[in-house]
């Protein structure tokens, strides 16, 4: 039986609510994800929180409104339950004493994804979001079971698409993978309904969406469904978006989110200083992207891009740093007219900082090729995630590219593909690509490396259906039905917002730093300080330096003396 929708331009309303099975049950590693804690352990924890009490059926959270912080039972119980925009609701778990409601997004005090109800009287003690930052750093034993809780509370949620937007159109459509692979990339959870397959989502298609242009269609928990949104619609609608903080004065900024941008933030927030944090679209830059990286220190099996970035991203939050996805920065106001930086973000908010660091990396480069515009996102991908993997089951694909990114693209794709045709504009791959990569390739039997060629064009109708390509050797040009090609042929630093600022750039657009300008006559100048005193940069938009993940990272914990000293200099009285 279908669900009773409501008319257009409404919300769909909690009155079609049914229940399903409980969820928490087929949670792997439960006892960790949900552990129980001693009389002694809740009594060290009571200076960080406040007595909050609650009658039956009370909300303690809701799902898509901010929550309040970590509760923890000191009697009664709590219902937790999922509740989609659909009407659909599962319960998640029963929690009683000596038990804590929350994830890892209550670190920041970011919308609840699942309701919270009183059953009967309840009792607990509520540790707002500043306070709980404040348990995980003073209990460091305690401190890491709890952060470890609220770490397998959200990779279970994302795992069971719980709590999240429900997203509704054909599974392999450019619009569902679009979407999927944003909120993936953030670490929020979708759940995806295929209205070729699900009545309900077929329902939904006939009433909001006649057209396929609309799709895919996005139904928030309060009902609201969008129409085929943007990223950062889709992002506001949620809730995903913490906004500047007033006329809050940062002791830094961070623009970009990738490694060295949260390196940065890390070291910076856990040594005391208040930092912001910013990118256009996820956390983790083009290394978020990657399916594993297997020669980065301590991780003798690999990690992925994605992983790796999720652990930085939960630390940073742990030690307080405010991190704003999506948000871009237009401008930077060096004037410094009251003594802090103004950075110009969506939506003309300003956000302020006493120095700012350009953490913002470099921008996928477009080769020129022919309709290429007219693919991308409908075929022409510059990442390789499962989401897209799913894409190339039992089809050929064409990857574009010779460098490390690209070697894990093939390898990791060539688990999903037929055939993955690696296509090099130069005669090899030892210059430009590490050599355990290039022996994994080699025995790699569906991977078939074409040297001294380059893609020329593309054809379709609603998607990419027809790759061409042409040797540099002999001009000779070939096609093959392909319905998607992977580009991995570098980046172009991401410095535009810079433009006005007098941040001296080398001529590929590279940030230079450690130079003398006429602003920092007189003074030394740290390594990684722009030509304008408290800009610095780090990664790679750095002109120099190392394009590796390490080489980021590192970039980014050293940048963090300069910003002390910088701060310490801008803080003494002038004589």
């Amino acid at each position: 039986m279908g669900v009773d929708f409501p008319e257009k331009g409404q919300e769909i309303g909690e009155g079609q609510a049914r229940m399903r099975a409980p969820l928490a049950s087929s949670f792997p590693r439960h006892e960790q994800t949900f552990p129980a804690l001693t009389p002694q352990e809740i009594a060290r924890m009571r200076r960080f929180g406040t007595i909050a009490r609650y009658k039956d059926g009370d909300k303690l959270f809701e799902t898509g409104k901010p929550g309040h912080g970590m509760f923890v039972l000191l009697s009664g119980h709590v219902a937790i339950t999922q509740r989609d925009g659909l009407g659909h609701v599962t319960p998640v778990i029963d929690q009683g004493p000596g038990q804590f409601l929350a994830e890892i997004g209550q670190l920041s005090g970011r919308v609840a994804l699942v309701d919270g109800h009183a059953e009967g009287d309840v009792e607990t003690l509520l540790i707002p979001p500043e306070r709980l930052r404040a348990l995980l750093v003073a209990e460091a034993d305690l401190g890491e079971r709890i952060m470890r809780a609220l770490i397998l509370r959200r990779v279970n949620l994302i795992q069971g698409g719980v709590g999240g937007p429900v997203l509704i159109g054909p599974s392999n459509s450019t619009g569902v993978v679009r979407l999927q692979s944003f909120l993936t990339r953030n670490g929020f959870p979708c759940h995806l309904l295929d209205p070729a397959t699900d009545h309900d989502a077929a329902e939904l298609i006939v009433r909001y969406s006649p057209s396929p242009s609309d799709w895919p269609l996005a139904v928030t928990a309060s009902g609201t469904v969008l129409r085929n949104p943007g990223e950062t619609e889709l992002a506001r609608a949620l809730g995903m978006i913490g906004g500047p903080a007033g006329n809050r004065i940062y002791d830094v900024a961070i623009v970009g989110c990738g490694p060295a941008g949260l390196a940065t933030a890390v070291y910076a927030a856990s040594e005391g200083l208040s930092v912001a944090v910013l990118d256009t679209r996820a956390y983790g830059g083009q290394a978020g992207a990657s399916a594993r990286i297997e020669n980065y220190l301590g991780f003798p099996t690999g990690i992925s891009g994605q992983a790796l970035a999720g652990r930085a991203f939960n630390q940073a939050q742990k030690f307080g740093a405010d991190i704003m996805i999506p948000m871009s920065a237009k401008s930077l106001d060096c004037t410094r007219a009251d003594g802090a930086f103004a950075l110009t973000l969506d939506g003309d908010d300003s956000l302020r900082a006493r120095a700012i660091v350009v953490a913002s990396g470099a921008r996928y480069r477009r080769p020129e090729i022919e309709n290429l515009d007219k693919f991308e996102g409908r075929g022409v991908w510059y990442w390789a995630s499962p989401v897209e993997a799913r894409l190339c089951v039992e089809h050929d694909i064409v990857l574009v590219g010779g460098g490390n990114s690209a070697g894990q693209a093939a390898v990791f794709l060539s688990g999903h593909a037929r055939k993955v045709r690696m296509i090099i504009r130069g005669g090899g791959l030892g210059a430009s690509m590490s050599r355990y990569l290039i022996e994994r390739i080699e025995a790699t039997p569906n991977i078939d490396l074409m040297f001294n060629t380059e893609v020329v064009g593309l054809e379709g109708e609603q998607g990419l259906e027809r790759v061409r390509w042409r040797s540099r050797l002999s001009g000779e040009d070939s096609s093959a039905e392909i319905r998607n090609l992977f580009l991995f042929v570098g980046a172009d630093p991401a410095t535009g917002w810079l433009d006005g600022c007098g941040v001296t750039v080398d001529r590929g657009g590279f940030v230079v730093t450690g130079a003398q300008s006429e602003q920092n006559l007189g003074r030394p100048v740290p390594t990684l300080e722009t030509s304008v005193p408290g800009v610095f940069a780090v990664g790679d938009v750095r002109s120099g330096s190392v394009k590796r993940v390490g080489g980021a990272i590192g970039e980014g914990a050293q940048v963090v003396a300069a910003l002390h000293g910088f701060l310490g200099d801008a803080a003494k009285p002038a004589l």
